[in-house]
């Protein structure tokens, strides 16, 4: 099997990454230590950086190829050649769903204005919907004065609430906190589970240090809830996990050493 790609009963998930970000650790984890990441996490730092991931899930169920979330498309982003280098064609795409409205995950709706996948319809939430386009917010978005306001103009989006079924095997639910109405999708097919994480998590390191609540979070401490509640479930479940910030492909569980969560990249 090739290592971009895993399976979930009879769902397909397949890797793909819009390249990496260059972060100083403190400045996205204030309640971290230099010494820790240094000591625990040494081989997540490149000198005082680390690189998270901007990952995008392809998943196959069901007849149906859907992407979850389109990255960042900075000027040297690389999903498209990503995309096709490992076979995927963007006018195949028949659902984009967005875990969340951040700029690094709806950053390839649209490229020059066209959607970036023709065929596709796009799924988000309402709440966060409803959080971005706000007046008091959405003055300072342009990402989504540019990458989701013209979806609506095309009549290419649906807003969801509650835990929505986007297949048989694939259904959304509430993870909020990072933003108002940020979801997972929890993969069930031929008694297998898996999860799609989206931003509930950003590092490897929150396995053990679940506290840490980034700055980008909107609501910090119902993102810190949330993520306790999520990664206890992961991990009771043994569940496969996508993990679109963590290194390498981003598959992985949550499983146990001694008295520390790990995460064990696979």
């Amino acid at each position: 099997m090739a290592d971009y790609k895993v399976t979930v009963g009879n769902v397909e998930m397949l890797a793909l990454t819009d390249g990496q970000g260059d972060m100083q650790p403190l400045d996205v984890f204030a309640d971290s230590s230099m010494e820790q990441w240094q000591s625990e996490y040494p081989e997540l730092l490149d000198g005082d950086l680390i690189h998270p991931r901007f990952g995008t899930t392809a998943v196959r169920s069901d007849g149906k190829l859907i992407i979850v979330d389109t990255g960042l498309q900075a000027p040297d982003g690389a999903l498209m050649d990503d995309m096709r280098a490992r076979g995927i064609d963007a006018a195949a795409v028949d659902l984009v769903v967005l875990t969340h409205l951040h700029p690094d995950h709806i950053g390839w709706n649209l490229t020059d204005g066209s959607p970036t996948f023709p065929n596709a319809r796009y799924l988000a939430t309402k709440a966060d919907w409803d959080y971005w386009t706000s007046p008091a917010v959405i003055d300072d978005a342009d990402h989504i004065k540019q990458q989701a306001l013209p979806l609506r103009d095309l009549n290419l989006i649906d807003l969801i609430e509650g835990e929505y079924r986007i297949t048989d095997e694939l259904t959304t639910v509430d993870t909020p906190g990072h933003t108002p109405g940020h979801i997972s999708i929890v993969v069930s097919s031929a008694g297998e589970r898996g999860f799609i994480l989206g931003d509930v998590a950003h590092s490897p390191a929150q396995a053990h240090y679940t506290d840490w609540s980034p700055g980008f979070d909107v609501d910090p401490n119902l993102s810190r809830q949330t993520r306790h509640a999520v990664l206890d479930r992961l991990e009771n479940e043994g569940a496969l996990v996508s993990a679109g910030h963590f290194p390498g492909n981003g598959f992985g569980r949550f499983t146990r050493e001694g008295s520390r969560r790990v995460w064990q990249g696979i």
